[in-house]
C-alpha cells in the first residue's frame, strides 16, 4: 500500500477531534469524585477498547505479542507508564485551566518533545529533515505548529488577565492559573513519552504485518502494551485517592460527603448519583480517549519516511478542536475582541501547519 499523507492528515484530524472531545462527557457526570469517574473512563480507554479493536482489526494479536522480545514489551510498557503520569495530570490541567488553555499549554510541550526527541535520539534528525526539500518543508510545518501553540497559549493568558476572579470560575469552576500551569507543563513533558512508546513498538508493527494485518491496523497491538502501562500508573494513583477519600462506594450509589460537594451542599436536599448516566458518560469519554490513538496509528501508517511528524499533526489537531470546544463551552465568552482575534490567529497557524506537514510528506514521497 503506497503511503497517502493527505489521507493520513484526515485520520490525524479525526484523532484530534476525538481527543479534544473526550473530557466533555465528564462534565456531565454528577456526584462522583474525580478519581472515580477518571478511573471508570480509563478502564474503557486503556483496557477494554485497545484489546477489542486489536482483536477486530489485527491478525493473531496474542501470538504476535507472545513472540515479541521481552525488551520491546518492556520499553513499550515503561514509556506507557511514564505517559500515564502525563495523562493523569492532563485531566487536572483541564480541571484548573479549562479545555482550551489547558490543552494548549500541555500539548505545546508534548509536541516539542514527542516530535523532535525520537529522531534526535536515533541520530536521524539531520538525515530525515535537513537533507531533502520534503524534510525542510516538514520542519517548517513543525515550527509553525509550535508558533501556533504559543499564540493560542498567549491568548489564553490574555483571557485570564481580563477576567475577575468571579468570572474566571464561570467557565472553569476550579480555575487556578498558577497551579494549572505547573501541572500542564509536567503533563506535557510526560505525555510525550507516548511517542517514544510507539517508536519502541516498531518490531510489534512489523510482526503484525507479517501475520497478515492490514497496513492501517498495524499499530493496534502496540497500543495494547503502551496503554497497559498507562493504565497501571493511573490505577495506582486513583486507588490511592479512592482509599484516602473513601469514594469507592460511589460506584454503587453511595453519596459523596457534603464537604466534597461544596459549602452549600449540606443545605441542599440529598441526591443520589445517576449511576446509569454516569457510567454511560464515562464510557463515552473513555472511548473517545482511545479513538485518538486508534486514528493516530492509522494516520501514522500513511506518513511514509516522516512518520514521526504524525505526533505534530496529532497535537495540532487536538489544539484546534479543543479551542473550538472552549468557545462552544463559553470559556471565551467574556474575552475581548483582541484576545479572540489572537486565538483565531493561533488556530489559523495550526491549520496551516498541518497542511504544510502534509505537503512535506507528499514531496518526500
Amino acid at each position: 500500500m503506497v503511503p497517502n499523507p493527505f489521507l493520513g492528515l484526515i485520520f490525524h484530524w479525526l484523532g484530534g477531534l476525538a481527543s479534544a472531545s473526550f473530557y466533555v462527557p465528564y462534565k456531565g457526570v454528577r456526584l462522583w469524585s474525580w478519581e472515580v469517574f477518571w478511573l471508570t473512563g480509563g478502564v474503557v480507554s486503556w483496557l477494554i477498547a485497545p484489546w477489542l479493536f486489536a482483536s477486530i482489526g489485527s491478525e493473531d494479536t496474542l501470538g504476535v505479542l507472545a513472540r515479541t522480545s521481552p525488551g520491546t514489551l518492556f520499553w513499550c510498557y515503561l514509556f506507557g507508564g511514564l505517559w500515564g503520569f502525563g495523562g493523569l495530570t492532563f485531566g487536572l490541567s483541564l480541571r484548573y485551566l479549562g479545555v482550551s488553555l489547558g490543552m494548549a499549554i500541555a500539548l505545546g510541550f508534548t509536541t516539542a518533545f514527542g516530535t523532535l526527541v525520537p529522531p534526535i535520539f536515533a541520530g536521524e534528525f539531520a538525515e530525515t529533515l535537513l537533507s531533502s526539500t520534503g524534510g525542510l518543508v516538514v520542519l517548517l510545518g513543525i515550527l509553525l505548529t509550535l508558533i501556533g501553540i504559543g499564540v493560542v497559549a498567549a491568548a489564553g493568558r490574555a483571557k485570564e488577565r481580563e477576567l475577575s476572579p468571579e468570572l474566571r470560575t464561570q467557565g472553569v469552576a476550579e480555575f487556578d492559573f498558577r497551579k494549572g500551569l505547573l501541572v500542564a507543563v509536567f503533563s506535557g513533558i510526560m505525555s510525550s513519552c507516548f511517542a517514544f512508546g510507539l517508536a519502541a513498538g516498531e518490531p510489534i508493527r512489523q510482526a503484525s504485518l507479517a501475520a497478515g494485518t492490514g497496513v492501517l491496523w498495524q499499530g493496534l497491538p502496540v497500543l495494547c502494551v503502551v496503554l497497559l502501562g498507562g493504565f497501571t500508573t493511573n490505577f495506582v494513583w486513583c486507588a490511592i485517592l479512592i482509599a484516602k477519600n473513601g469514594s469507592a462506594g460511589q460506584w454503587f450509589g453511595r453519596r459523596r460527603p457534603a464537604v466534597a460537594l461544596g459549602a452549600d451542599a449540606a443545605e441542599a436536599p440529598p441526591r443520589d448519583a445517576p449511576l446509569a448516566l454516569n457510567y454511560a458518560l464515562c464510557s463515552l469519554a473513555g472511548l473517545l480517549w482511545y479513538l485518538q490513538f486508534f486514528f493516530y496509528t492509522m494516520g501514522e501508517s500513511q506518513m511514509g519516511s516522516f512518520g514521526f511528524s504524525s505526533w505534530t499533526l496529532h497535537m495540532a489537531s487536538i489544539i484546534i478542536f479543543s479551542t473550538l470546544w472552549g468557545f462552544g463551552l463559553g470559556e471565551w465568552k467574556t474575552s475581548s475582541r483582541r484576545t479572540k482575534t489572537i486565538v483565531w490567529i493561533g488556530i489559523g497557524l495550526l491549520v496551516a501547519s498541518t497542511a504544510v506537514i502534509g505537503l512535506g510528506n507528499k514531496l518526500q514521497g
